[in-house]
């Protein structure tokens, strides 16, 4: 690896499993170790027809469930969204004063459809959809994509890969290990790190998957806004404590999870504001014991993603994690934007032949690679 490398412009892409019908997209000026500059960030909304053909596609996957054939679907869902994800770069490129030829990487991520753990005697498997040669050669630029499968095949997770862009936005903020970054997606990560050679990272249990999908099967919303739902509920103390003997919480790291491994199901029987109560503390307290696992327990979280906005996880996560949650935006950071800048990182880190993943984030054998490059 040549020593020297200037930092560049990248763009990071990242849709997640909520399909809140959004692509983010950020520009990161970075050299794959250290943030030189936070550019551009929007959200791109997309089209409802797009977002009720993705939905169509997850349910087809997860019948397909890695045996056969991949349903026909994933073709026509693949196109679509690398199209619009495509025309979602070049905006943002084009609205912060810069051209494609300024830009030397798209970190494309991809829709993930289904993503299975690896288990005893198995590998785990994943499938992102994201065609990298069709956003190439629509943007002209390098584009670095499927992140996940190299990882996997070498016995990791394939996830959480947000690691090593955590660590280099601690390394500006507290390297002391007292600090860490908990991601409310819908799923719910943390990364810690030593300031050295000590980087730990693993899925501690749902976060606003569950919760959501019972708004919804109530009809009262996409998501408990706010946590306002949950706030006027009681925590049924009975059914938390029974759900916390869960094995997941308490088995060693590394370890991820997908989607739907927690389901809105926790709160079977439950009135809708006692059930988003009881799924909102589930989520906090299972932060709380994660964070029982790590070599030294933080005493602040700094936190990003959806899950943020939701102010009764975050009082929940004082209350029953034992510690002090602050949105990321009270460092400075911008807590909408940091899982597409992450792929913007990792993009530069794949083009310097950088490692992605390792034995304490996924599990991987040894600092792993990963990534393919289109250009």
């Amino acid at each position: 690896m040549a020593e020297g490398f200037e930092p560049i412009w990248a763009v990071g892409l990242m849709t997640g499993t909520v399909l809140d019908g959004n692509i983010d997209v950020a520009l990161l000026k970075t050299d794959g170790e250290r943030i030189d500059a936070f550019g551009a960030y929007t959200l791109a909304p997309y089209p409802q027809s797009t977002r009720d053909l993705l939905e169509e596609t997850l349910q087809q996957a997860r019948a397909w469930n890695f045996e056969g054939d991949e349903p026909a679907i994933f073709v026509e869902a693949e196109e679509v969204l690398t199209r619009a994800q495509s025309e979602a770069v070049r905006a943002l490129v084009e609205s912060h004063g810069l051209t494609m030829a300024d830009i030397g990487a798209v970190g494309f991520h991809g829709q993930t459809v289904l993503h299975r753990a690896p288990q005893e005697g198995r590998l785990g498997e994943t499938r992102q959809l994201g065609d990298g040669a069709l956003m190439h050669s629509i943007l002209g630029c390098p584009v670095v994509y499927d992140f996940r499968s190299a990882d996997m095949h070498a016995g990791g997770q394939g996830a959480p890969l947000s690691a090593a862009y955590h660590a280099a936005l601690l390394r500006d903020v507290d390297t002391s290990g007292e600090t860490a970054v908990l991601n409310l997606g819908g799923v719910a990560n943390v990364t810690w790190w030593d300031g050295a050679d000590r980087m730990i990272a693993f899925d501690t249990g749902p976060a606003n998957a569950p919760i959501n999908d019972f708004v919804k099967a109530h009809g009262l919303g996409d998501m408990d806004r706010d946590g306002a739902l949950a706030a006027s509920g009681t925590v049924d103390e009975a059914r938390l404590a029974e759900l916390l003997k869960h094995p997941y919480l308490t088995a060693p790291y590394p370890k991820s999870l997908d989607r739907f491994d927690f389901g809105a199901s926790m709160a079977d029987g439950l009135d809708a504001s006692t059930g988003a109560a009881t799924l909102t503390a589930f989520t906090a307290s299972a932060v709380g014991k994660a964070l029982d696992l790590l070599p030294l327990r933080p005493k602040r979280l700094l936190v990003c993603g959806g899950g943020r906005h939701n102010q009764t996880i975050m009082k929940m996560l004082g209350e029953r994690a034992g510690v002090d949650a602050a949105p990321a935006e009270t460092v400075g950071w911008r807590g909408d934007a940091i899982e597409a800048e992450c792929f913007a990182f990792l993009a530069v880190r794949v083009l310097r032949d950088l490692p992605i993943s390792f034995p304490t984030t996924t599990g991987a054998p040894e600092p792993l690679r990963g990534g393919k490059i289109a250009r």
